[in-house]
């Protein structure tokens, strides 16, 4: 799942449609994009608070550095693990495909 966020260099300021467009478009995502939310600061949207608190990143902040920060959550609503930026798809899916296989036994 996606969710936009304007607050990294202004670089999501379109609509949440034109997001939408551009991100299939540009690199054929065909995950579900949600609104466009806060991910820092007062405005944080609750989802948010929750997974920088159930995992924090880097020297153990909770701050969201950048855009494509990825968070690993079980079926239960348990936050599993928060990946960087700049961590490809491909090395997640390792974590998910285990994820999954523990929840198969």
């Amino acid at each position: 799942m996606g969710f936009p966020c304007n607050q990294f260099g202004g670089q999501e300021p379109g609509s949440e449609q034109k997001i939408k467009s551009f991100c299939e478009i540009n690199y054929e995502v065909s995950f579900p994009l949600f609104a466009k939310v806060d991910v820092n600061g007062p405005d944080a949207h609750p989802l948010f608070k929750h997974l920088k608190k159930e995992k924090r990143g880097i020297l153990f902040t909770k701050r969201i550095k950048w855009n494509f920060t990825k968070f690993l959550v079980d079926r239960n609503g348990r936050v599993i693990k928060r990946f960087s930026p700049a961590t490809k798809p491909e090395t997640i899916s390792k974590y998910i495909s285990n994820l999954l296989s523990v929840g198969l036994e």
